[in-house]
């Protein structure tokens, strides 16, 4: 476990990448960076020498809060979380001009020129697997291996499998939610209500979450805390839409899928049991990549990191410890 003193000491000893493709020895804090439209805020955990993490969260307008769950395989890796730009203690903005796929994964470029990442692990969670995807695609190098955590690659595969689990709900709640995509009418009360009861359900299965009991999340929460940061759901709600289950926005016919057979090195595919990232879906994607594992987190939804963060924190854990063994 980190000493909190490392949250207010901000220390990045860097220097020129080297050609063996290690990394130049990140410490412990967090900076800004600076990019069009703004700052890009990012955080290190941990310390040490082995090949670093690199956590892309979800949303489109998420934050990175979400990734501090991985502060437990930090003990033997850095593990670097970044918020997109929007979010978390990076730039709010509401110019739509930004909001393009191509800018998010400039930004997650512009971290990795920034700390000379040389060689690292890609995570992400959600459209942060799209995220990773994307930036694997236009910049595979250094990139050792890939986690892609409850996986989001392709709009209809998304809203096929969400159909499926509202089919599961009591019929109530599926008529709500199909009167209220049939005539855009998403503020009622009663379609929110039914967003909630499928949250439940799917999202985060957990009936108390005790945040501060969360892997990692003491480290850097009083930042987050103090300085009032939420999601931005302008960038949610223009990129996505109203609900994980009713896509409206820019991202309505995104499909990147059929990128996963060029991935080159080793994957893990990550789902939980009663994730709106169906199993089956995930397994299928699995066999898209020739050197890919997948793991089940078991009594979990979407939020596999709160419902069963120790299942999911052992299976990072392993994943990179093999590769870096081999």
């Amino acid at each position: 476990m980190l000493k909190s003193v490392y949250f207010f000491i901000f220390i990045l000893t860097l220097g020129c990448g080297s050609s063996n493709g290690q990394n130049p020895y990140l410490k412990s804090g967090f900076g800004y960076v600076d990019i069009e439209g703004g700052k890009i805020w990012y955080g290190i955990l941990g310390e040490g020498v082995k090949t670093p993490y690199l956590y892309l969260h979800g949303g489109p307008g998420g934050k990175s809060e979400g990734g501090m769950y991985l502060n437990d395989i930090s003990d033997e890796r850095p593990v670097i979380l970044l918020d997109q730009l929007g979010g978390g203690l990076s730039t709010y903005h509401e110019d739509t001009t930004l909001l393009k796929v191509d800018k998010f994964v400039e930004q997650v470029k512009a971290i990795t020129d920034e700390l000379n990442l040389n060689e690292f692990y890609l995570t992400g969670h959600s459209w942060g697997t799209a995220l990773a995807l994307e930036y694997y695609v236009q910049y595979p190098k250094g990139v050792k291996g890939i986690v892609f955590n409850s996986p989001y690659f392709s709009t209809s595969i998304w809203v096929a499998d969400s159909d499926t689990l509202i089919t599961q709900l009591p019929e109530n709640i599926q008529r709500d939610i199909a009167i209220a995509e049939k005539t855009n009418a998403f503020e009622t009360e009663a379609y929110q209500n039914a967003m909630m009861t499928f949250y439940e359900n799917f999202m985060i299965r957990s009936t108390e979450v005790n945040w501060d009991s969360i892997p990692g999340y003491e480290l850097f929460s009083p930042l987050f805390k103090h300085k009032n940061i939420s999601s931005n759901d302008f960038v949610y709600n223009y990129m996505w839409g109203p609900s994980e289950f009713s896509p409206t926005g820019t991202l309505i016919n995104y499909e990147i899928n059929e990128a996963l057979n060029k991935i080159s090195v080793p994957v893990l595919f990550t789902t939980g049991e009663f994730d709106e990232a169906r199993p089956s879906t995930v397994k299928r994607f699995t066999s898209l990549v020739s050197n890919a594992e997948y793991i089940e987190i078991p009594n979990a939804g979407h939020a596999s990191s709160i419902d069963n963060p120790e299942t999911l924190i052992k299976a990072h854990r392993d994943f990179a410890n093999k590769i870096d063994e081999e």
